[in-house]
């Protein structure tokens, strides 16, 4: 398993782990000019929950992946945290946020996978 893959793979578990909801992985790689090559979305359902799932995903690729992100925004209100992994940018919504900016849309032509939430 390549280094993206496997950061990916340790991103979607601190979400799961902290019960994230509706993750979605889009692959801009075959996208021209882009700012990264994979887009790693979710949601939690309050700003402690969204805190909770950025601090888990922090942790996770530490331990998981030996990598940390270059910068995180967002965490003084938690309505929507971005995370910069350099080639993967992991954004962490509250769910009208997410809706607002509805960035699967935004990005329609890059490959999109679903993940299925874990209850």
């Amino acid at each position: 398993m390549n280094e993206t893959k496997k950061l990916i793979q340790q991103i979607t578990e601190g979400i799961q782990d902290k019960k994230g909801k509706n993750i979605v992985i889009a692959d801009l790689s075959k996208i021209g000019d882009t700012i990264c090559n994979y887009l790693v979305i979710c949601q939690g359902n309050s700003p402690s929950q969204v805190t909770a799932i950025v601090e888990s995903v922090r942790e996770f690729t530490r331990k998981g992946a030996n990598s940390k992100p270059f910068a995180i925004d967002g965490l003084r209100n938690a309505e929507w945290v971005a995370m910069d992994y350099s080639d993967i940018l992991v954004h962490v919504f509250l769910p009208e946020t997410r809706d607002f900016y509805n960035l699967e849309h935004l990005w329609a032509d890059a490959k999109l996978t679903q993940i299925p939430d874990i209850d």
